[in-house]
């Protein structure tokens, strides 16, 4: 009785010992976890990418990077100051152009919708050289008279519907003279602006190359970003002289 019981627990350990045979053809579920996970990590890197690429080109779609070439905005901007321009500031909808076709709608030709409202004054934007400007590369300036305001040069100083502007951005002792083109009185035509840079003596800008449509705006001045001691929302400045003067609605 000994030794069977012996042989028996013997064998029972022979086969403890004894690794499974397997087949060289049946998937390892190791492997195949492995292959899962790499597949997985591919797919999840290149949704990453897309989605950095379209965030990439949505950003690119609104803000633009410019740098100010020059001093015709000291001392609001400075020479090689960097800031963000919001290129959708006045995106303007032709509603004739999209919505003309339509049977028993009917727009003018120059009927058009901005969204996001229209250049006010005060605002610093950039704009596409004009006819009339020298440059061949975009400038960047303050826009001082909008649809409908009745613009004037005299003695060296500008008015709107003939109030003098109060303007604590120009450094002491500016004078706006050496006008050429626009000098007054006249009206700002609809679809246009009238714009001058805050340094008057070294600035061309609506005096030289006249009115500015609004359609040559890249965008509107946003976040001033280098150098790092003037980070900042971009300068805008309200005329509360102007409140309630008479201007035709743009």
């Amino acid at each position: 009785m000994t030794d069977h019981h012996s042989r028996v627990s013997g064998d029972n350990e022979d086969s403890l010992r004894t690794p499974p045979v397997t087949d060289p053809d049946t998937p390892n579920d190791s492997t195949t976890s492995d292959g899962k996970k790499k597949g997985s990590m591919v797919r999840e890197v290149i949704e990453t990418l897309l989605l950095a690429l379209l965030i990439f080109v949505a950003v690119r779609a609104v803000v633009l990077n410019f740098r100010v070439d020059g001093h015709s905005m000291d001392s609001a901007l400075a020479d090689n100051e960097m800031l963000l321009v919001n290129r959708n500031a006045y995106f303007g909808f032709d509603q004739d152009q999209w919505l003309g076709w339509i049977p028993g709608v009917d727009y003018d030709p120059d009927d058009t919708w901005y969204p996001f409202g229209t250049p006010e004054r005060g605002d610093i934007v950039v704009i596409n050289p004009p006819n009339g400007a020298t440059a061949d590369k975009p400038y960047i300036k303050r826009v001082i008279g909008v649809p409908g305001d009745a613009f004037e040069i005299r003695d060296d100083r500008v008015y709107i519907n003939g109030i003098e502007l109060v303007e604590p951005y120009l450094d002491r002792g500016t004078a706006t003279d050496n006008c050429r083109e626009v000098c007054g009185p006249l009206t700002v035509p609809e679809g246009s602006v009238i714009v001058l840079g805050d340094n008057r003596d070294n600035s061309e800008d609506s005096r030289y190359f006249g009115f500015v449509p609004i359609e040559n705006i890249i965008g509107k001045a946003w976040l001033t970003y280098w150098p790092f001691d003037n980070i900042g929302v971009a300068d805008h400045f309200d005329y509360p002289e102007l409140n309630g003067s008479a201007v035709a609605a743009p």
